[in-house]
C-alpha cells in the first residue's frame, strides 16, 4: 500500500493500528482514518446500480450483471521513490508501482487485467521515464495483465527538478462466488505465509530516518537491497484459487503491517493467533529495528515482517494449499489459526 490511505475498513481498525515510530518519522495513520470517516458521506453520494459493498476491501468492486464482478484498486510506491532517485535507479519502482495494486485487487478474489500508471515530474526526462515504464512493463508481466495505458505530467513548480511521483490503477475480473473474504470462514481454519522479498514498498519515512541519505550513499548493497521490487503474488493466488477448495480469505500487508492489513480479512467475531517461531524475518527488518531503537510493537505495525500476503484457508485445505503455492514458487508455511474474537491480531 506504500505510504498512502486507501478508502477502506482501517478505520475500524484504527486503535488497533498505531505506530509511534512511524508518527515521529512523520506519518500519522490516525489522520488517515479520520480523513476516511469523514469522507464516506461523499462516496456514498456516488452510488449507483452495481457497487457490491462500500468502503471496506481491498479492491472496489463492481457488478457486470452476468455473474462476474470487476474489482479495481489504486496506489502509488511512496516515499521508496526518494530512494530511487538517490540511487539513479529507475527501473525496479515501476514493478512496486503493479505490485501495490495487483495484489490488492488479488485479495478480493480477482485476476488482474490490466494496469493503467501516472508519472509526475518537475521536469521529463524521457530516459528516466522509459526506464520507470520498464519497470511498470516487467510487473504487468509478472501478473499477466496489460499495460493499457498511463498519464505524463510535467509540473513545475511543484516538483523539483530531479523529482517525480509515481502511481497507477488495475482491474481484475472474477465469478462471484469466487469473492473474497467467504463467509464460510470460521475457526479453526489456518493462515498461510507467503514470504516478503524484504520491505517491499511500506515505512519507507521510517527507514529513511533510521537510515539516513550518508548512511545508504556508503553502502550501496543495502541500498539496493532496500530496492528490491515487491514480490507480486498474482500467479500463485491464482494457481491456489484455481486448485483449492477453501480458500477463505486474503491479506496484503503493507502500510500498517500485521495489526492494519489482517484484520481487514477476518469475518466479524474472529481474530488470528499467530505462531512468531515459524515466522520467516529476513535479517534486513532487525537492522532497521535495531539501528533505530523500533519496539516489536511498531516493527509489526508497519513492516511485512517476511509475511508479503496471508491466505487464510479451511483446515482440510491448507497441505494441499501450501503444495500448489509451493509448485507456484511461493516457499508458503502455515503460521496460525483462526480463533474467535474481535478482529484481533494475537501475537
Amino acid at each position: 500500500m506504500a505510504e498512502t490511505m486507501k478508502e477502506t475498513s482501517r478505520s475500524r481498525h484504527g486503535a488497533n493500528s498505531r505506530s509511534d515510530a512511524y508518527a515521529k518519522s512523520g506519518v500519522d495513520v490516525t489522520a488517515g482514518y479520520r480523513a476516511i470517516d469523514m469522507m464516506r458521506g461523499h462516496i456514498q453520494r456516488t452510488m449507483i446500480p452495481g457497487v457490491v459493498g462500500g468502503v471496506g476491501g481491498f479492491g472496489g468492486l463492481f457488478d457486470l450483471g452476468d455473474g462476474r464482478l470487476l474489482a479495481s484498486g489504486a496506489d502509488g510506491v511512496g516515499t521508496k521513490l526518494k530512494l530511487a532517485i538517490l540511487a539513479d535507479k529507475h527501473d525496479t519502482v515501476g514493478v512496486d508501482c503493479v505490485a501495490m495494486n495487483v495484489n490488492d485487487i488479488v485479495c478480493c478474489g480477482a485476476k488482474p487485467l490490466f494496469f493503467l500508471d501516472y508519472i509526475a515530474s518537475g521536469r521529463t526526462d524521457p530516459e528516466r521515464v522509459e526506464r520507470i515504464i520498464s519497470g511498470v512493463a516487467d510487473g504487468c508481466v509478472q501478473a499477466g495483465c496489460a499495460l493499457l495505458g498511463g498519464e505524463t505530467a510535467e509540473m513545475p513548480g511543484f516538483y523539483g527538478e530531479n523529482e517525480y511521483d509515481l502511481a497507477g490503477f488495475a482491474v481484475g475480473i472474477m465469478d462471484a462466488e469466487r469473492r473474497l473474504p467467504s463467509e464460510e470462514m470460521e475457526a479453526g481454519d489456518v493462515l498461510i505465509a507467503l514470504p516478503s522479498n524484504g520491505v517491499h514498498s511500506n515505512g519507507f519515512s521510517l527507514i529513511r530516518q533510521v537510515l539516513p541519505e550518508e548512511t545508504l550513499l556508503s553502502d550501496s548493497a543495502l541500498l539496493d537491497e532496500l530496492l528490491t521490487p515487491t514480490r507480486i503474488y498474482v500467479r500463485a493466488m491464482t494457481a491456489l484459487m484455481d486448485a483449492v477448495d477453501g480458500v477463505r480469505a486474503a491479506a496484503h500487508i503493507t502500510g500498517g503491517g500485521w495489526y492494519e492489513n489482517l484484520p481487514r480479512a477476518l469475518k466479524a467475531g474472529l481474530s488470528l493467533k499467530i505462531d512468531l517461531a515459524r515466522l520467516q524475518t529476513p535479517p534486513i527488518f532487525h537492522r532497521i529495528q535495531e539501528i533505530g531503537g523500533v519496539s516489536d510493537r511498531d516493527m509489526f505495525n508497519t513492516f511485512n515482517m517476511g509475511m508479503g500476503m496471508g491466505v487464510i484457508v479451511s483446515q482440510g485445505a491448507a497441505d494441499k494449499a501450501i503444495e500448489v503455492l509451493r509448485a507456484n514458487g511461493v516457499a508458503a508455511y502455515a503460521l496460525g489459526e483462526v480463533v474467535r474474537g474481535g478482529g484481533e491480531i494475537i501475537i
